[in-house]
């Protein structure tokens, strides 16, 4: 039992977690470094010690010897006998030498662009809006999302497996997609990879498609993949279409704002056919599970409107857009969640 947890127990506050919090900038940066510096894959590569992680990392023994303590005391590497070992989830998330690394995420996490609202939370906690200038981070063209495409990738990739399987749980064959914001684009190139007969548009800004592009060649799907470039709300997206993807993007609009799209979604599926929402959705009570329940704040910060909405708030945006009923599709481990909805 640690110590702040038997001080609670025992009746007697702690202020373990008022200081831990107000310092978790600090491991934030530490884990950052240990990113930049690429030493997890160093690590993972067979240096142990501090001369060999410096040396391989291009830095002092100094600032390797205190980074590497840091990141054993926080839980990213193991120490004995001065020789350090990466800790399970270093060695399959932050080694760039394993296929599951999600190092790059900091790309998009950390870039300013994206922490500068964070500096000025107590006003946007006052004007219940972001301190980013116009729309926020879905302003046109915004040069983020190219960074999004890019950082992201890793760590959504291993959703958009069991995304396709929800997609096409009632069959394949013959089939048009819709992959709106596409982003990196790998949620409609697994849906193209698990069904040979699937053709997929891609839509989103031309900077951020030309990114998804990249993956799509990877993919070996290229020749069943295009794209549509421009803005989600005016484009016309033609169709009709079997299947339209929203993935991780009705969050960044209020309620009127994306029963609008969804209208706009409804009206483009042929009948019979499917949207599939993927989304950070928060139990009724807002306060679980912890990650989707804390994503309405990065909502607030970075955003005019947006939120993230209960399963409740998703299905009632489907209704009154013309949808005729709405399915929960939970996908442990992830924290996401898919809402498919049939229309009508």
């Amino acid at each position: 039992m640690s110590e702040a947890t038997a001080a609670r127990t025992m009746g007697t506050p702690s202020p373990e977690l008022v200081f831990h919090t107000i310092t978790a900038f600090q491991q934030s940066a530490a884990l950052r470094a240990g990113i930049d510096l690429d030493l997890f894959s160093a690590v993972g590569g067979g240096c142990r010690t501090v001369a060999e992680i410096a040396a391989r990392c291009s830095a002092s023994e100094r600032g390797i010897r205190s980074l590497c303590d840091y990141l054993t005391v926080i839980g990213f590497l193991s120490k004995q006998d001065g020789r350090y070992e990466n800790t399970p989830a270093s060695a399959a998330f932050l080694d760039r030498q394993s296929p599951a690394c999600i190092g790059s995420v900091a790309r998009f996490l950390h870039d300013p662009r994206m922490m500068s609202p964070w500096q000025h939370l107590t006003e946007i906690v006052r004007s219940g809006t972001t301190s980013l200038p116009g729309q926020g981070t879905v302003d046109p063209d915004n040069p983020v999302w190219v960074e999004f495409a890019h950082g992201m990738a890793p760590m959504m990739a291993p959703i958009a497996s069991p995304l396709g399987r929800i997609v096409l749980a009632d069959g394949a064959g013959p089939m048009r997609v819709l992959d709106i914001a596409a982003g990196h684009g790998l949620f409609g190139i697994e849906v193209a990879r698990q069904n040979p007969e699937a053709h997929v548009v891609a839509l989103d800004w031309r900077a951020v498609l030309e990114v998804a592009r990249g993956n799509a060649e990877k993919a070996g799907v290229a020749s069943r993949w295009g794209c549509l470039p421009g803005d989600a709300f005016k484009t016309d997206f033609g169709g009709p279409y079997d299947v339209i993807l929203l993935t991780n993007f009705l969050h960044h609009f209020d309620p009127p704002t994306c029963v609008r799209l969804l209208r706009k979604v409804c009206a483009a599926l042929a009948p019979g056919g499917r949207a599939a929402t993927l989304e950070f959705i928060p139990n009724e009570d807002r306060v679980s599970p912890p990650m989707p329940a804390a994503f309405s704040l990065t909502m607030l910060a970075t955003t005019r409107s947006g939120d993230a909405y209960t399963y409740s708030e998703i299905d009632a945006m489907h209704r009154e857009a013309g949808f005729s009923q709405t399915q929960l599709h939970d996908m442990p481990p992830s924290p996401h969640r898919i809402v498919t909805a049939f229309a009508g």
